[in-house]
């Protein structure tokens, strides 16, 4: 599925449960919102962010999951986590990471196009297209092996209609989002996973619905899904 599709369509009851579910760039609201859910439905929950004090706090909030600092911009320290990941599963004996939720993000913008800095664009390409990038690369083998691969993203619905104070930052979605394709194309050829777009005007307040979908994903069948475009709060 590759055109926009109502959000019911993975809102089902997830069968997440004693799967590996990677967060990246957890201590969001999101973040916290999508892996107590994911907990709540039974699922393994590895928490990745770059800052030890909020990874403390998101710990706080969500017992049971696994947290690691990791600079994700980097990706021999995210290929180090990937191979620690493996090692350890292999030790308690159940396989790799099931699933990558790519919540690493932020906002620049204003002041027209004049106003798009290249400050803010390499803040936007770092933390949106790199880390996403670094991190589909070093777990793409993990979620192909799954069973039950699944990645997802949130992207914006500024790609569909970007507008001058924003360019930097649509600019960035567009390419996160082709990059995910160019990631479902490849899992095209594997029955079992999937990537999906989730697609918001502004994620505040809708955490909730997100975390929902994110757990329904193991539910729908991967083909159903791979490469759809989820709208959030329509």
């Amino acid at each position: 599925m590759t055109n926009d599709a109502d959000s019911s369509a993975v809102a089902a009851p997830s069968t997440v449960a004693g799967r590996t579910v990677l967060i990246a760039g957890a201590t969001s609201a999101a973040g916290v919102a999508v892996a107590t859910a994911l907990r709540a439905a039974g699922a393994r929950v590895i928490a990745v962010g770059s800052n030890a004090e909020r990874l403390a706090g998101f710990a706080e909030q969500v017992p049971g999951a696994i947290t690691r600092v990791c600079d994700l911009a980097d990706f021999e320290s995210v290929t180090a986590l990937a191979s620690e990941i493996r090692d350890r599963a292999a030790e308690h004996g159940h396989g790799g990471v099931d699933g990558l939720i790519h919540l690493v993000g932020g906002w620049r913008g204003g002041g027209g196009l004049a106003g798009q800095s290249d400050d803010d664009w390499d803040f936007l390409h770092r933390n949106v297209v790199t880390t996403l990038r670094n991190t589909t690369r070093a777990f793409n083998a993990d979620l192909l092996a799954s069973p039950a691969g699944r990645l997802a993203i949130v992207s914006s619905v500024s790609v569909d209609k970007p507008a001058p104070g924003g360019a930097n930052y649509a600019a960035a979605k567009a390419a996160a989002e082709t990059w995910t394709r160019a990631v479902g194309q490849g899992f095209a050829k594997a029955p079992h996973a999937a990537a999906v777009i989730f697609v918001v005007r502004s994620l505040e307040g809708l955490e909730a619905e997100l975390a929902s979908q994110v757990v329904g994903l193991w539910n729908a069948d991967a083909a159903s899904v791979n490469n759809a475009r989820v709208r959030l709060g329509a």
